[in-house]
């Protein structure tokens, strides 16, 4: 057993009240845990106070251990953000079962290469996505929200600015907001 180190601190979670927790105490315990905070939460929940807690109490100097990468992060971008945020305040990251310790040169290299794949995979989605609204453009549909200024609309908007009326009053009669009406009429 792993003697007991005050900056080895563990955090577990289980996703339901009705999971044990145990198995994951237990395994931080053996690798010298000084303290363990459990979150009984989903790990797509963005409310979990024990995590805040935990996050409160590392200090630099201080590691932060896991049993599981999945017990610590909702998602690789947000497990990456979470220990990019760990190294900036000089707290170290350990995960028991994926054997990664950002203590070691080869662990650090391990997680920038995670970053690395989540980056790529942003750029991708990113990509995806701006080839599937350029693609809709070209079969003539427009994104976002339909005009409150319908054709009915504009053709009275426009009579009625002929006629002197104000853009405030035209908003009042058509129901629609100034800027509608600034940006839509010549």
């Amino acid at each position: 057993m792993t003697p007991t180190s005050e900056t080895d601190m563990g955090y577990s979670r289980v996703s339901t009240t009705d999971q044990n927790p145990e198995l994951q105490q237990d395994a931080l315990k053996a690798a010298g845990c000084f303290r363990i905070w459990t979150d009984k939460a989903s790990g797509a929940k963005t409310d979990r106070p024990e995590l805040a807690a935990v996050m409160d109490a590392l200090r630099p100097g201080d590691t932060l251990v896991v049993w599981r990468l999945d017990r610590l992060g909702r998602s690789l971008p947000h497990l990456i953000e979470t220990v990019t945020e760990l190294e900036a305040r000089g707290v170290a990251f350990k995960s028991l079962t994926e054997e990664i310790n950002t203590t070691t040169p080869g662990g650090k290299l391990i997680f920038h290469i995670f970053g690395a794949l989540a980056e790529f995979e942003r750029n991708l989605i990113r990509e995806r996505t701006m080839a599937g609204l350029s693609a809709a453009r070209d079969r003539g549909r427009v994104g976002g929200r339909p005009s409150s200024l319908t054709a009915a609309k504009r053709r009275q908007a426009n009579k009625m600015r002929g006629e002197g009326v104000s853009m405030t009053e035209i908003a009042e009669v058509l129901n629609v907001a100034r800027s509608t009406l600034y940006r839509n009429l010549q």
